[in-house]
């Protein structure tokens, strides 16, 4: 089923409180912006930035169930819960909202996680869950500065804080997070 933006709008947002639907309407604000600075296409940032947290609030059973009954990836179980609404919301927007665009499901699928090799739709729409205008976390305004001038090194001061505060909750770090992070610092060093 082809949904109209409206319509897509309006059934993502019954999917999740009040206050996460402002959220992911900072979101899409926010990945149209970057995709306009940074050569993006801003119809599908802003598709990618509605759908990113559509599976957010599922309950995390319905959540396990999609990945182990669609063989999604496995590997996520064992991590943080946090991580699994990213693969189901690739999984729900493909199946359910029909979207067949492989970019706009892989920003949906790592904007949690990222990964090596992010695209600019990756990072528009990870980087835009970081900084939208609803955030308000330690250090949230210095990613918002580095944005201003690079995806990569607002990604890199994003993912530093994330892998900071699992470090000092002792919790473990996803490894395809640290892999993401150190991947966008050579990039970063070779543009030097």
């Amino acid at each position: 089923m082809e949904y109209s933006r409206e319509a897509l709008i309006k059934s993502v947002s019954t999917q999740m409180p009040e206050k996460r639907w402002k959220h992911t309407l900072g979101v899409m604000e926010t990945a149209v912006k970057l995709a306009k600075k940074y050569g993006g296409d801003p119809e599908r940032a802003e598709l990618a930035a509605t759908l990113h947290d559509v599976a957010k609030y599922w309950p995390v059973e319905r959540q396990r169930g999609i990945i182990e009954q669609n063989h999604l990836s496995p590997e996520l179980l064992s991590y943080d819960k946090q991580l699994w609404h990213a693969e189901v919301g690739a999984f729900v927007a493909e199946t359910e909202y029909g979207i067949k665009d492989a970019e706009v499901l892989d920003a949906i699928r790592y904007h949690t996680s990222g990964r090596e090799g992010m695209t600019l739709m990756d990072k528009i729409v990870c980087l835009a869950d970081y900084i939208e205008p609803g955030r308000d976390f330690p250090g949230v305004d210095r990613i918002r500065k580095l944005a201003k001038s690079s995806l990569e090194a607002g990604l890199v001061a994003g993912f530093d804080s994330t892998i900071s505060l699992l470090l000092e909750k002792r919790k473990i770090v996803f490894p395809l997070t640290v892999m993401a992070r150190n991947d966008l610092v050579r990039v970063l060093e070779e543009n030097e």
